[in-house]
């Protein structure tokens, strides 16, 4: 065929798609409601909204009613709706946009000529997506679509096609996609632009009054109570409430079915046994019991199951009848839970004892599958102990019960296995469970016993040897023992020479685990370059779910590194990077360590910004890790810092004396520990015990000078303070935050000698240094001879605005009385709220921020609840205004 002048490709002839196979009309035919259905007129009068928006949503479970409620809702339009079901086919774009065109052709849509028709299955011609938006914008009536069982079109590229003749279609093109899932359409666009109609499960699940009509059409007429006990048992789902309406036609009492139902599901199995299970044939019912042990299932697994060869047009059969059994896609089956149940109940009394047999069988087939999860659900309901441990370590998923997304219900897998469970598999399975939940004397005693079986026995596979080196490392990490981590990484490396490398891609979070573990002993013994070399190949480009605690864990310890450098700023972007990932992957509460949050709660206190900090240090948590001494110490010294912030310095002492385990010793924590008594004593007007305590570590560290500095100065040392600060060590380059207060203990030594000129030059230094992180407390913590300095003059103008109110904004009375702090900015905005309000003004949505700054929509809603309140706005455009007006944006 010639191609077009037009289009420069050859269309395909019509009625059949790019690959010469025929269009399947019933793809766009629109389905028929069944009888006793029932119109919900909340739901369509919702749908009316699709008229006026370009993009309409419906995203529900299976069994939702999504696709008789859009179906009802379209019969009604005096507008023909062009119907298309989508299928697994359609991921070639030539294939999806052959059906959607003669999907408008079939319902009477007319489509210009020179749209032509994809010529190839991989591909569509841009031109052809132009000229079918300009000619659906050119009608002057809207042309509805609806986009059946979207969820199946995974294609990125046909979204982004699909999005293109959207955007340009204009008016002339009203989208409904009927979905399980969230499409890859920029919706967060459409959603803050008001032009897009949702409808998701919780408006689709059934009030108790549309339940009740329902019931009601079926024959079954409950009292209100009852119906109510019905939608709460079935939460309102729309398949649940039609099974239990056409099973209660049997039931004389339909009282008594519903509390039955409620109860033990009597009536329910007698129906399905009755009318469903005993009307096939033996060979299908003896096929139904033995499927009933699987959560889903295939063709294959089927006849592995059986010992048939069939299952396929058996399957097939099945869900044509109704019989209860569901199509998944691409090839895969479930049975309906409930019948399920009930043939597994029936299974036990018809075949005892065959049960096991078969989820052993079905554990195997899984695994050689490549669906381990599933095999270790059916190895451990098998009691097939030694399968299921010997699976999740020979398949490297050991570390998945750290990763904090399948962690506890693998973790709870292995509840079960008793002592009698032997072997090295079964000892590393039980050391990463105790491990995992910070018992770490019963993990240690399960990894050396594993540690002396794998020596007695003379296995040495590669997969078992790299579990016990992840344990290895993780219990150094949590005994603090970097020599310990070391050698675990030293063999790990030599193993996987060992592995076959898809083992090692399928499970990068093994690797991640393991460099974060020895990132973080190398850490606790104050190696900070070598541990941000271990880190930092974890905290690079985001990988998959897998890969998001050890992300976390690693950015928030560098993210700690940087805080204990005296850098709070980018301390401050990696803590929030780990937090965002945490959300992004929807990790719970109690995965890791919350090392990111105790280290922003540091640079809060930095900041002055107290309260959040103390928000902050309430809700770090610290379950899986929690005897991970890197995690003990930073929250205790950040506490005992709030503390002393706070004006208790002898909370803060004590602080100081529990920040490091007696069991392992640290040289940061040692230092930082001795900072903040000395801090503590000077708080306390004790400056010979501060002096005292940093006598061994003065040297250690800048930070450590300048205390010591700053507390000979407080005990009248002058020249012995300018010593200390002359003779700072010369391979430590701290950030800011110790800059900015060695600055200003040099300033207070001229301030002492009586050079103001020079005093004033050196607070006007460490103010330019200071404000760009905003780091009030070296300046709170230097009164009272530094108030008289910032209330006049250049200083003033400097500290104005962050740490002083801004100069004019009120009357200035002279220096602040000695026991009070300077005065900060009436109703001062978080660093964090800043960057909102910044974004605020860019005009972006709450969605958008959210996505910006790697945090979720509940965070942002957070901030500026407390926006408005701080600038007494109750709006956004307020806010913007009043920002403006503030100089704050």
């Amino acid at each position: 065929m010639a191609a077009t002048a037009e289009t420069g490709a050859e269309p395909a002839p019509t009625g059949v798609d790019p690959t010469g196979d025929p269009l399947l009309r019933t793809r766009f035919a629109l389905p028929k409601r069944p009888a006793g259905f029932l119109r919900r007129t909340r739901l369509t009068g919702h749908l009316d909204q699709a008229l006026v928006t370009p993009l309409t949503m419906v995203n529900g479970p299976a069994g939702a009613g999504k696709t008789l409620l859009v179906a009802d809702w379209a019969a009604g339009l005096r507008e023909p709706v062009v119907w298309l079901t989508a299928d697994p086919s359609d991921q070639a774009p030539g294939i999806f946009w052959a059906y959607l065109l003669e999907a408008l052709r079939a319902a009477g849509v007319p489509v210009a000529g020179e749209v032509g028709c994809p010529a190839e299955a991989g591909r569509v011609d841009r031109r052809t997506l132009t000229r079918l938006a300009a000619d659906l914008e050119s009608r002057d009536h809207t042309t509805v679509v609806v986009l059946d069982e979207f969820d199946r079109v995974t294609s990125p590229e046909i979204a982004e096609q699909l999005q293109f003749v959207l955007h340009h279609a204009g008016h002339g093109l009203r989208l409904v996609l009927v979905t399980r899932t969230e499409p890859l359409l920029p919706l967060h666009r459409y959603r803050a632009s008001g032009e897009m109609t949702e409808i998701r499960d919780a408006e689709l699940a059934f009030t108790a009054e549309e339940a009740a009509e329902l019931l009601s059409r079926h024959g079954l007429h409950l009292n209100h109570s009852a119906v109510r006990a019905l939608v709460h048992r079935t939460q309102g789902w729309a398949a649940g409430l039609r099974l239990c309406a056409l099973a209660a036609r049997e039931v004389a009492d339909p009282h008594l079915y519903v509390k039955q139902f409620e109860a033990d599901h009597s009536a329910v199995a007698d129906f399905l046994l009755a009318e469903v299970l005993d009307r096939q044939p033996p060979g299908t019912q003896g096929l139904l019991l033995r499927i009933s042990v699987l959560d889903r299932c295939c063709p294959d697994l089927v006849n592995a199951l059986t010992l048939r060869t069939d299952a396929e047009p058996v399957l097939a059969a099945l869900h044509r009848e109704n019989a209860f059994v569901q199509y998944l896609g691409h090839s895969w089956y479930a049975l309906h839970p409930l019948f399920a149940e009930i043939l597994r109940a029936h299974l036990r009394e018809r075949c005892p004892g065959l049960e096991p047999e078969l989820r052993g069988r079905a554990a195997r087939w899984l695994r050689r599958s490549g669906a381990l999860h599933e095999a270790l659900v059916q190895g451990a309901a098998a009691d097939d102990w030694e399968f299921t441990a010997d699976a999740v370590v020979d398949d490297l998923a050991i570390g998945q019960l750290f990763t904090g997304l399948h962690s506890e219900d693998l973790s709870a897998l292995f509840a079960r296995m008793g002592p009698e469970t032997t072997g090295p598999a079964p000892d590393l399975v039980r050391a990463a469970r105790e491990l995992a939940h910070h018992d770490l004397d019963h993990g240690l005693s399960h990894l050396r016993r594993a540690g002396r079986e794998l020596a007695g026995n003379g296995r040495d596979r590669a997969p078992v040897l790299l579990g016990r080196a992840l344990l290895e490392a993780l219990a150094a990490r949590m005994t603090g023992s970097p020599d310990r981590a070391e050698r675990a990484a030293e063999e790990a490396r030599a193993l996987r020479q060992d592995l076959p490398a898809h083992v090692l891609e399928n499970h990068p979070e093994v690797t991640a685990l393991l460099l974060t573990h020895l990132g973080s002993a190398r850490l606790w013994a104050g190696r900070f370059d070598d541990a941000r070399d271990a880190l930092s190949a974890v905290a690079g480009p985001p990988g998959g779910a897998a890969m998001a605690l050890p992300r976390c864990e690693a950015l928030g310890h560098l993210a700690l590194i940087d805080h204990l450098n005296g850098r709070p700023g980018p301390a401050e972007h990696k803590a929030l990077a780990a937090a965002g990932q945490a959300e992004r992957h929807s990790l719970p509460p109690q995965s890791g360590s919350g090392l990111a949050q105790l280290v922003l709660a540091a640079v809060l206190i930095d900041r002055d910004e107290l309260d959040d900090a103390e928000a902050l240090l309430d809700a770090a948590v610290s379950l899986p890790l929690g005897d991970d001494p890197v995690t003990q110490a930073c929250r205790t010294l950040t506490r005992g810092r709030l503390l002393l912030a706070r004006g208790d310095a002898r909370a803060a002492l004590a602080a100081a004396d529990a920040s490091v385990p007696a069991a392992v010793t640290s040289p940061w924590a040692e230092d930082h520990a001795a900072l903040l008594a000395s801090a503590a004593h000077l708080a306390r007007g004790h400056p010979e015990s501060a002096r005292a305590v940093l006598e061994h570590v003065a040297h250690h560290r800048t930070a450590c000078a300048v205390e010591a500095a700053r507390a000979r100065l407080a005990a009248g040392q002058v020249e012995g303070a300018l010593d200390m600060i002359d003779s700072l060590p010369e391979d430590d380059r701290p950030g800011p935050a110790v800059t900015v207060r060695a600055t200003l203990v040099r300033a207070q030594a001229a301030h002492v000698t009586g050079d103001l000129v020079t005093a004033r030059r050196l607070v006007a230094r460490a103010l330019l240094d200071g404000r760009r992180g905003h780091l009030r407390r070296p300046f709170l913590e230097a009164s009272p001879w530094l108030r008289p300095l910032l209330s006049t003059g250049r200083l003033r103008e400097l500290s104005g605005g962050w740490l002083l109110p801004r100069p004019g904004r009120h009357p200035d009375t002279g220096p602040a009385t000695p026991d009070r702090h300077p005065a900060l900015a009436v109703e001062e905005l978080s660093a964090r709220e800043r960057d909102v309000l910044r974004l605020l003004a860019e005009m972006r949505s709450t969605q958008e921020i959210a996505a910006g700054l790697h945090v979720s929509v509940n965070t942002v809603k957070t901030h500026l609840k407390s926006i408005y309140r701080k600038l007494a706005v109750g709006r956004r455009s307020d806010a913007v205004r009043r920002a403006r007006e503030r100089r704050l944006v």
